[in-house]
C-alpha cells in the first residue's frame, strides 16, 4: 500500500472506527433509571406511602422509565406506581404510590425502577421501614 492509498483510505478507516466506538457506546448507555430517593410515611390503615424519586436521563417519549416497585428482598412484589407518559423535562422527578401493604415481618423493602424496554433495574435503595 502506497503513501497516496493509505491518505484516500484513512477517512474511510476513521469513519468505520467512529461507527463501531458508537454502536459500542449505545450498547453500554445506561438501561435502566436509578431510584435516587425514598420517603417513607406509616398511612393511618396501616400501610405505607411511599414517595420515590427517580432519575433516567435518556428519558423522552419515546422511552422512559414507566414504573417502579416495591419488593421485599427475596423478590416478593408489594405495589407497582405505573408512570404513563416520559418526564424529559422534569428530572429527577417524584411520584407517590400510598396504600402498600406490607407483612408484620417484613422492615426493609427495595425499591426499584423499571425501563420499558428493558425491564426492572439500575440502581435501587433498600430502605428500613417506619415504626407502624
Amino acid at each position: 500500500m502506497t503513501i497516496r492509498s493509505f491518505v484516500t483510505l484513512s477517512p474511510l478507516l476513521f469513519a468505520c472506527a467512529l461507527a463501531v466506538v458508537t454502536a459500542h457506546g449505545e450498547e453500554t448507555a445506561q438501561k435502566y433509571p436509578d431510584v435516587i430517593g425514598v420517603e417513607v410515611e406509616p398511612e393511618a390503615s396501616g400501610s405505607y406511602l411511599f414517595s420515590v424519586t427517580l432519575s433516567s436521563p435518556y428519558d423522552s417519549p419515546q422511552r422512559y422509565a414507566d414504573a417502579f416497585r416495591i419488593r421485599t428482598a427475596d423478590g416478593t412484589q408489594l405495589g407497582v406506581r405505573q408512570l404513563l407518559h416520559h418526564h424529559a423535562d422534569e428530572q429527577p422527578f417524584t411520584r407517590r404510590l400510598g396504600g402498600v401493604e406490607i407483612p408484620e415481618d417484613v422492615d426493609t423493602v427495595v425499591v426499584e425502577g423499571r425501563d420499558q424496554k428493558h425491564g426492572y433495574g439500575g440502581g435501587v435503595k433498600e430502605v428500613r421501614l417506619p415504626e407502624r
